[in-house]
């Protein structure tokens, strides 16, 4: 292939990624308007005309804001590439930091990092600010939403730097055969992250006190006991700091496993749904739904790897996208070809989001058919009802948006298919 093939190759996928989205947010604009005027049959019971117009208005303004990050990825995009602003933070650093090293490399990752944070930063602050806060879920003040801006980039620093310095040491000295040694490395880091995550990072974040209501522990333990599920214990999160929006997960394996309950959600959910809810998640680990994500992470990751290690040498896959091919290997020309591939790997994958959007819904339902075997569906349908009410979600998205952009079922379809299994085992 030849430079201008290539560019040619990335100017029309970046295009038709661009129109395809901007197609999919039209579309889910005029569904939502369209099914604005009534309350679907199925919630017209439990969630109002006001708060249906509520979820329709957040809904929209959601994705018009998308639109604009859209817009914004896509130019920030041709900045870097064919625009010549990461040949010239290249240039850059070749001429104030020792020319090829690893400083050289760092600095050219950190430089696009910063740019990148910086270009979105002011549509994050308004989402968060004024969006968010429009519709009553935002919590954060500008005060938190500085010391957690200053703790993330001291993770970044502290985690990031060396896992960095490792991936582009094993790049430079592992031979042709250097994707596989990364991807063995990068999966350790996850599988470590997971272990350490819920223990070490959480606790930076947020408040974890173990569950003090002696009847809800009580009627959690009796459910953890018919699962036959172990964990080191049962937390509330003060998520309410931050957002009024709810939830429960449990993070973790092994004996690290612990189960986490939002305050939100336990003000909003009575007993019952509190169980249904932990139920739901308990089925994606009983269903095996964690491994086989990482699963998928490993084989995509493993791909990913293997292509760069194919691309790395290949003059015209950085003369077609605007940058200088390196004129000898190292630290530098290592980050360089790595910046390059994950800024435009998404430009040629973006067809695969059904695929995975459709494999974690297969999940959502296959956790939902578990829950109902150890709780009442009845209960699992009350609770999602409320979320749905209390998350302000939209109860009619446009299918072939939702498609692509939600890994859970839209709240139609998953309602439905619950009561069909209420049916079933009643």
């Amino acid at each position: 292939m030849t430079a201008q093939q290539f560019t040619q190759l990335f100017l029309a996928a970046l295009a038709a990624n661009v129109l395809l989205h901007f197609w999919l947010k039209l579309r889910q604009l005029r569904h939502i308007a369209a099914h604005r005027h009534a309350v679907p049959d199925a919630f017209a019971a439990r969630i109002s005309l006001a708060e249906h117009h509520k979820a329709a208005d957040y809904g929209s303004a959601k994705a018009r804001l998308a639109l604009i990050e859209l817009a914004i990825g896509s130019i920030l995009l041709l900045l870097f590439t064919l625009g010549g602003l990461l040949q010239h933070i290249d240039e850059l650093c070749r001429h104030y930091l020792p020319a090829g090293g690893y400083l050289h490399g760092l600095a050219l990752i950190a430089a696009v990092v910063v740019i990148s944070f910086l270009a979105h930063l002011p549509l994050d602050l308004y989402q968060r600010f004024s969006l968010e806060a429009r519709y009553g879920f935002n919590k954060l003040t500008p005060a938190l939403w500085l010391a957690d801006l200053v703790k993330q980039t001291l993770l970044a620093l502290i985690i990031g730097t060396p896992l960095l310095l490792a991936v582009l040491w094993l790049m430079t000295r592992m031979g042709s055969a250097w994707w596989l040694y990364v991807w063995a490395f990068w999966m350790g880091f996850n599988l470590l992250a997971l272990l350490l995550y819920p223990t070490l990072i959480a606790p930076l974040f947020n408040k974890f006190e173990a569950l003090a209501d002696p009847a809800l522990r009580a009627r959690i333990e009796a459910l953890l006991a018919r699962c036959g599920f172990k964990s080191s214990g049962l937390f509330v999160m003060d998520g309410s700091k931050r957002s009024t929006h709810g939830n429960a997960y449990f993070t973790g394996f092994g004996r690290a496993k612990r189960i986490v309950f939002y305050d939100t959600l336990l003000d909003r959910l009575d007993p019952a749904e509190i169980d249904a809810v932990l139920a739901h998640e308990l089925g994606h680990y009983r269903q095996h739904h964690i491994w086989q994500r990482v699963l998928l992470l490993g084989l995509f990751s493993l791909a990913f790897f293997a292509l760069l290690g194919l691309l790395i040498d290949q003059s015209w896959f950085y003369a077609g996208l605007g940058i200088t091919p390196p004129a000898a290997g190292g630290p530098a020309a290592t980050a360089l070809a790595l910046l390059l591939f994950f800024l435009v790997v998404p430009v040629f994958t973006f067809l695969l989001t059904p695929l995975l959007s459709q494999l974690s819904r297969r999940h959502e339902y296959q956790a939902d058919a578990y829950a109902a075997r150890h709780t009442a569906a009845a209960d699992l349908i009350s609770a999602l009802v409320k979320l749905y009410r209390d998350n302000a979600a939209t109860l009619t998205p446009d299918p072939l948006h939702s498609l692509f952009h939600d890994s859970h079922p839209p709240a139609g379809l998953r309602v439905a298919h619950l009561q069909n299994l209420r049916i079933t085992t009643s």
